[in-house]
């Protein structure tokens, strides 16, 4: 290799390992003799866990159907479209390298983004072009961590049982994506996902929308009825986002319906049947609901045959780089930009909470990419919260504070043992597992929810 005396060999291969765009080489045995930096972007894996393995460890999981057999079969170069797990959409240049013998002794793929429309690529003089067979990354849910992996685990048991399932998590972890993740990849994928968010249909109108209606059954009503979303959902699956939302006056008829899988339209006096799967999701804690009155128990209990809690992207932070990258492809190929990510902004990202979790990844990558001029996004394009500390609480300036404040050891304590209770409660969702996880009764678990957790919604 020839190289300018100026610039030694280590040199050469970190700067291009910073080459915005992929280098890939493989040798004669399928195995990855080197890869640049850029697969982070790609495909969510570093360069220390590609560099050595076999293309057989990668291929089909990661990217759309590879142009490296076929290079080895016909010994062209090529180029193709791909799609890749991330959502990254390429196009791959593949070139063989030949020995003395003339067989294939490496392959060099070029990997770029594919932001260039059709009528402007150049590799016009390629020997072959192979069809491009994209995945429908939509299908899939991105994640690393090993909660993430138990959860999809579970998921993927009980996606063609036809009993309700329950989504809980916080406002933006994905409760959604897991409820198409379970229609699609169910027997009644063919069939319609009908979604509704129960928080933005009023409660005059939830039973005729969910229901539908006959005609002059109320004033306003179509003149010839009205269908209602649980008709349009036969077949498939009903998903009610924002359950804890429904009108409590309504979830004596729900419960009904659930259980027979037939309902009244409003004005009718025949009842209607349907074949939909339920699932459900909510932010709130239904079980707390329950204890309080503005939840039906026997709904809650019908609804909750199978939960998925959703952990938030706080605690499961070996997802939050991967999804960046998920959503940095989706909208560089949106607005036709090239952007990637400084290391020190990947630092502040991994130790910002995100309390929007997933949501707010995508929203805060969505503006990024727009406004961001330069090719690396750095921290001075950050928004300003993303980097500044914030005090929430009194309590989080530590038990030097609380003691100049002038309070007793009783109330110090009584602080610390509220945020404690108050904590494991939202994670644990009931009295029974708050006692187990304290090792305490259920009697005294529950008399500590009444002091310190259920006086906050009286």
């Amino acid at each position: 290799m020839i190289i300018n005396n100026d610039i030694s060999f280590e040199e050469f291969v970190s700067i291009v390992d910073q080459a915005y765009d992929e280098i890939l080489i493989y040798d004669n045995n399928y195995n990855i003799v080197y890869i640049n930096k850029a697969c982070e972007r790609h495909y969510g894996i570093s360069q220390e866990d590609m560099i050595n393995f076999s293309f057989y460890d990668f291929s089909d999981e990661y990217w759309s159907t590879s142009v490296l057999p076929y290079v080895y079969r016909t010994k062209k170069a090529v180029q193709q479209k791909q799609e890749t797990v991330l959502g990254a959409k390429l196009l791959t240049i593949a070139v063989p390298i030949f020995d003395e013998n003339n067989e294939v002794k490496y392959v060099v793929m070029s990997v770029r983004d594919d932001t260039l429309d059709e009528t402007t690529q150049t590799h016009k003089l390629l020997e072959d072009v192979i069809p491009t067979n994209m995945k429908n990354v939509e299908k899939r849910v991105i994640f690393n961590s090993e909660k993430m992996k138990k959860l999809i685990g579970l998921v993927n048991e009980i996606t063609n049982l036809d009993c309700p399932i329950l989504i809980t998590g916080e406002s933006g972890v994905g409760k959604t994506l897991i409820g198409k993740y379970i229609h699609e990849n169910s027997e009644r994928k063919e069939k319609p996902f009908v979604h509704i968010n129960c928080a933005a249909i009023s409660n005059t109108l939830f039973e005729s929308e969910l229901y539908g209606y006959e005609k002059g059954s109320f004033t306003g009503a179509r003149s010839n009825g009205k269908k209602g979303l649980a008709t349009q959902a036969h077949g498939g699956t009903l998903f009610l986002d924002e359950i804890s939302e429904i009108p409590y006056e309504m979830q004596a008829k729900l419960l009904q319906f659930i259980q027979e899988k037939k309902f009244y339209p409003v004005g009718s006096l025949k009842p209607v049947e349907v074949d939909v799967r339920i699932i459900t999701a909510t932010n709130r804690n239904l079980e707390q609901m329950v204890e309080m009155g503005t939840f039906r128990q026997d709904l809650y209990y019908r609804l909750n045959v199978f939960e998925i809690d959703i952990p938030s992207i706080r605690d499961r932070k070996e997802d939050i780089l991967l999804i960046c990258d998920y959503f940095l492809n989706i909208y560089c190929h949106k607005y036709n930009k090239t952007h990637r990510l400084s290391k020190e902004v990947k630092e502040i990202f991994m130790n910002y909470s995100w309390k929007g979790n997933v949501r707010e990844i995508s929203h805060i990558i969505e503006r990024l990419v727009v406004v961001t001029k330069e090719v690396v996004i750095k921290p001075i394009n950050l928004p300003k919260h993303l980097y500044e500390l914030t005090v929430n609480s009194k309590h989080n300036n530590g038990i030097d504070e609380l003691i100049k404040e002038g309070q007793t050891l009783k109330e110090i304590l009584e602080n610390y043992e509220g945020e404690i209770i108050k904590k494991i409660y939202n994670e644990c969702k009931s009295t029974r597992k708050l006692g187990e996880k304290l090792g305490i009764s259920q009697t005294k678990a529950s008399k500590l929810y009444r002091k310190y957790v259920k006086n906050e919604f009286d």
